[in-house]
């Protein structure tokens, strides 16, 4: 038993715990955890339910499932290889594809089930939250707040919510694996154990590379709650007398253990330095565009954030996906308020929590207050990861300390005022309602694309995405008027921006402005800020513009461009098809088809490809391909009038 054992484990120091489980039911300790935790599981997903109605997200999500090929084609070698050679375009974590790809194989393209494995795991989560920390602890309720907070606590509805985030609950899963296992280790050091430790930190790091931090927050839990930071052969134990004193010379081979995973830290943040990225960019760094912020302005973002973070801790309300980056309109003496702000309370966490007093509240505020630091390090925006200023995505992992030194704080204040049982439970229903209404509140802004969209304009300002993403959930609902305001207000925000320009040309196109939709396609085209895919849809796109004015040869010069930026282009193959096969080409329209089918499955690709092989002579193939299109619907009747009106050009 170690030094701080020795302190923590007062005859009545569980005495508040011991009252509560006083019924049979709670009588055993493992079946008082097991029902523990089918309570916290059951209200996790109950209130988590309706997010598996959502849709898929028009933003990142079309990137990791709805237009990834290799994920499209299932849980395949091809799939599987490709998810650990992932291209630099794209972000590389290996296990976050695999099981997008297993979802693929399982669901289709019903985005209900990648939804309902984003909220189990999550569920999974809270539930190893609670016993990691029970078991460390040996303080059951207080464990089970935590964990209650974690599951249920708004800020984190995005992370599950957003099929996109899956790598967020993923790696979650496996770190919490990691310091589980890291727990075992703890008791009774060994090489078998050290090697669980490392495996499941490894999976933790091939879901997502936010958990960098893990050796960081292992030396924090060795302080507190494990004991281990010290080395002793006679604890010498008179409350906070023998804490004063002190409790041996510090342990260098915590260090030392550690090294090995600070290694695989390092490894893990060079590869997410160096891929990644481009394929979420619909633009390219240029001299005009920098790439990042100075680093006064990301310092003074991240100060500010780590403040927002606490208040969204504390009061979740506008809760959003997207927070746009102030840039060089930062508010500076904010920056600094916040600045001073977190030194002090930083300041007063060390003097207190290692600087010779060591009481268990005191040891607690330390490493709670460590590990929101750090842990929110890597994505506090001190190293640009993106055009925002922070995510709530972002604090899924950091505000665990926070939550614990809240749960520990009320409930020794509450211990020693000895408040009665029946209070206490009054206000943990309270407070656990009113989180339940929260969360039930957010989850419902997740419901469809426009929703969600118009929510998040109506809580921030000068939200480029947001009025993009609307646009185009609107557009997609078949409400284009509605749609044409949030593009303009966007193409205000950022003239020169590519997107804003393609999807006004688009709008055109759609209302039959052919020649000024080529005008703003042409713009996007020649723009130097265009990335090779957005370029690649505006020239398919344009392509269909000059079909529709029957402009063939100029169509076919489109489409064989888009495919140069972008080979995989399924609207491209289409439209080269619809050109050879205006041209009398039956054959080389049925490739076409067949290719544009194969990279993405469609019902108006299938009728077309139905099409060309009747043509060609080939009505055994054509009426797969119409059983195919019949299939992937329940209405062909849309599909039927797109490729009529496709084909009369």
């Amino acid at each position: 038993m170690t030094c701080m054992d020795l302190i923590e484990r007062k005859p009545d120091q569980h005495a508040a715990d011991a009252s509560v489980f006083q019924h049979p039911h709670f009588q055993h300790p493992q079946k008082r955890r097991l029902i523990l935790c089918l309570l916290l599981a059951l209200a996790t997903l109950a209130l988590y339910n309706p997010v598996i109605r959502a849709p898929f997200l028009n933003y990142d999500d079309s990137v990791y499932v709805t237009e990834n090929v290799q994920i499209r084609a299932g849980l395949t070698w091809n799939t599987i290889v490709w998810s650990f050679r992932t291209p630099r375009a794209v972000d590389w974590h290996p296990l976050t594809w695999l099981s997008y790809a297993l979802d693929r194989q399982m669901f289709g393209l019903k985005p209900a089930g990648y939804h309902l494995t984003n909220v189990l795991l999550h569920t999974a989560n809270g539930v190893l939250l609670f016993l990691i920390l029970a078991s460390a602890t040996g303080l059951v309720w207080r464990s089970l707040a935590v964990a209650a907070l974690f599951a249920l606590h708004p800020i984190n509805v995005e992370s599950v919510a957003w099929i996109a985030e899956r790598k967020n609950v993923l790696s979650m899963f496996f770190f919490l694996v990691a310091l589980a296992a890291y727990g075992w280790y703890a008791r009774r050091p060994g090489i078998g154990r050290y090697l669980a430790v490392t495996c499941a930190y490894i999976l933790a790091l091939m879901s997502k590379a936010q958990v960098i931090t893990f050796p960081f927050a292992l030396l924090l839990l060795d302080y507190w709650p494990l004991g281990r930071i010290w080395r002793t052969e006679e604890a010498r134990v008179g409350g906070d007398r023998a804490v004063a004193l002190g409790c041996g010379s510090f342990s260098w081979n915590l260090i030392w253990e550690k090294v090995p995973w600070l290694a695989l830290s390092v490894a893990s943040g060079v590869i997410t330095m160096k891929t990644g990225g481009a394929a979420f960019n619909y633009t390219v760094a240029t001299g005009a565009t920098p790439s990042e912020f100075p680093l006064w302005i990301r310092l003074a973002t991240a100060a500010i954030g780590y403040v927002k973070y606490l208040g969204k801790a504390f009061w979740p309300v506008d809760l959003g996906p997207v927070y746009p980056h102030p840039g060089l309109a930062t508010n500076i003496p904010a920056a600094e308020l916040s600045a001073l702000g977190l030194i002090a309370v930083t300041i007063l966490a060390v003097v207190f929590g290692f600087g010779g007093f060591g009481l268990r509240r005191q040891r607690v505020f330390f490493v709670g207050w460590l590990w929101f630091l750090g842990t929110m390090l890597p994505m506090s925006g001190i190293i640009t990861i993106g055009p925002h200023s922070m995510a709530d995505r972002y604090a899924y992992i950091p505000l665990l300390g926070i939550f614990v030194i809240v749960c520990w704080v009320v409930a020794d204040l509450v211990q020693r005022s000895h408040v009665p049982a029946i209070v206490c439970a009054a206000g943990a229903a309270a407070i656990l309602v009113a989180l339940g209404t929260a969360l039930h509140r957010q989850v419902s802004f997740w419901s469809d694309n426009a929703t969600l969209w118009t929510h998040t304009l109506a809580i921030t300002k000068d939200n480029f995405p947001g009025e993009e993403n609307l646009a185009m959930a609107l557009v997609a609902e078949g409400r284009a008027a509605e749609a044409l305001p949030h593009f303009r207000r966007a193409k205000a925000m950022w003239p020169a921006d590519p997107l804003a320009t393609l999807n006004i040309a688009t709008y055109d196109q759609m209302v039959g402005h052919y020649q000024a939709a080529l005008e703003g396609y042409g713009e996007v085209v020649r723009s130097p800020v265009t990335a090779p895919s957005l370029r690649a849809t505006a020239l398919a796109n344009s392509g269909y513009a000059h079909l529709s004015l029957r402009q063939y040869d100029n169509a076919q010069r489109d489409f064989a461009a888009a495919l140069k930026d972008q080979p995989e282009n399924s609207a491209a193959y289409r439209g080269l098809g619809l050109v050879a096969q205006r041209a009398g080409n039956s054959a080389e329209a049925a490739k076409d088809y067949e290719r544009s089918v194969e990279l993405q499955p469609t019902p108006v690709g299938f009728l077309l490809l139905g099409n060309a092989l009747e043509i060609g002579g080939n009505p055994e193939a054509a009426r797969e391909a119409q059983s195919q299109a019949a299939r992937m619907t329940q209405d062909l009747n849309d599909d039927i009038a797109t490729v009529r009106q496709l084909l009369a050009h």
